[in-house]
């Protein structure tokens, strides 16, 4: 894998990794009211990569995912945890793996088609893929 490349997992194959390396890092870089009103999966840590009022990159988005994998103590000799992100459609999840992998993360995955898929031609999503189109666990708060 490339420096910049984080790769990419269907739905049902981030859920079996998730299941598969119980020390796997599941997280949702939706904005905060996303993870909140639309529902988000079961056991995502949420951090935002892009978030209300600004629609910027967080500044402290690689800190964040640091202090979420025990500044990095959860590596023992380069064994590193898969870190798996997810957002609405995996745009986002896939620009935020890009700077994690900058950053030096090494197995960094983004969930395609996202927490609720592409928009279908009645411009409505969950209709044709993703996480919650895939019948994953789910939760709204």
């Amino acid at each position: 894998m490339s420096a910049t490349a984080p790769q990419a997992l269907a739905p049902e194959a981030a859920h079996t990794l998730i299941h598969d390396e119980p020390r796997s890092v599941f997280i949702d870089v939706r904005s905060s009211m996303e993870y909140l009103m639309v529902g988000h999966p079961v056991g995502a840590v949420h951090i935002a990569w892009l978030d209300e009022p600004d629609w910027v990159p967080n500044p402290r988005f690689i800190a964040q995912v640091r202090e979420l994998m025990l500044g990095g103590a959860a590596c023992a000799d380069g064994d590193c945890p898969a870190i798996i992100l997810i957002c609405r459609s995996g745009r986002r999840s896939l620009d935020a793996g890009q700077a994690l992998t900058r950053a030096g993360f090494k197995r960094v995955f983004y969930v395609s088609g996202g927490f609720e898929g592409p928009l279908d031609n009645d411009h409505h999503r969950s209709t044709l893929a993703g996480w919650r189109f895939e019948n994953l666990p789910w939760e709204q708060c």
